[in-house]
């Protein structure tokens, strides 16, 4: 199996596994998950110096879900990697969960931070990678934000930040899916030109197909050649990728979803 085929595989289990954990708890949030799972299937998969059976060692790469309603892709593709069992998986927000709804680092294996309030994670990201630029260290920090979440003031601040301190360690993605809970991104605070705006707080810029796992791997290996400063890339994608009953849909953000219409919705992945 070829680079291609190999992660574009394991972005389809992601999507599989994810809308099998949430269909057993019965609702959840379904369009901001699928719409960043090949970005976590490069990463996890590729990209990242992590190890699963060391899942706390020092040099590893940080990864950091500023938009933690996605949660449900990144505890897919942790159990897909082996940091805990699949079967975990069903336990998706239910009573005593180490999987709550939003990433949780003190409950959860692999998380590396917690998140859920927006625009804090992608903070501590930048956080991190000032860390490891006062080290001199050689790992990195990857964060995911939302467009939707990039209405947030405290994304620009920390964007700020990162631009003048050349924190060229830390690589970001946009999930450009261009919807939000309450529906489109431009109807309620647009955040176009993103690639400009990123551009004038001295980030280097990429704008790619975020479905294409070619065109991410490639991007990653750009960014990290932009010595002196971050990396953003803009990453187009449909919210609800893969699923039938609500692509492309602001419906989709939180949503009822049965076993019958995730199944049906898995088999029209094959």
């Amino acid at each position: 199996m070829n680079a291609k085929s190999y992660l574009e595989s394991q972005a389809k289990e992601i999507r599989k596994l994810t809308l099998n954990c949430i269909a057993t708890l019965g609702v959840g949030h379904v369009g901001g998950s699928l719409s960043i799972a090949d970005i976590l299937a490069v990463l996890y998969f590729d990209q990242m110096h992590i190890d699963p059976k060391n899942p706390n060692m020092p040099d590893r790469d940080r990864f950091v879900l500023s938009k933690g309603h996605g949660g449900p892709a990144v505890y897919a593709t942790l159990a897909l990697k082996g940091y805990f069992p699949m079967e975990l998986l069903d336990t998706l927000n239910k009573p005593n969960t180490n999987l709550p709804s939003h990433t949780d680092k003190n409950k959860t294996i692999g998380v590396d931070m917690t998140t859920g309030s927006l625009g804090q994670g992608f903070s501590a990201s930048v956080g991190m990678a000032t860390a490891i630029q006062m080290d001199k260290g050689a790992n990195y920090v990857y964060a995911i934000i939302g467009d939707g979440e990039s209405q947030e003031g405290q994304i620009w601040e920390a964007s700020m930040f990162a631009g003048n301190r050349k924190l060229d360690h830390l690589i970001a993605f946009t999930d450009r899916n261009l919807m939000q809970i309450d529906g489109e991104v431009k109807g309620i605070n647009d955040v176009s030109p993103l690639d400009d705006k990123w551009r004038a707080f001295n980030w280097h810029v990429q704008v790619i197909d975020g479905h294409d796992v070619l065109a991410i791997k490639d991007a990653i290996i750009e960014a990290k050649k932009a010595i002196g400063k971050p990396s953003m890339i803009i990453c187009n994608t449909i919210k609800g990728k893969g699923a039938n009953f609500c692509e492309g849909q602001a419906a989709s953000h939180n949503m009822n979803v049965t076993k019958e219409m995730a199944q049906k919705a898995i088999e029209g992945m094959n």
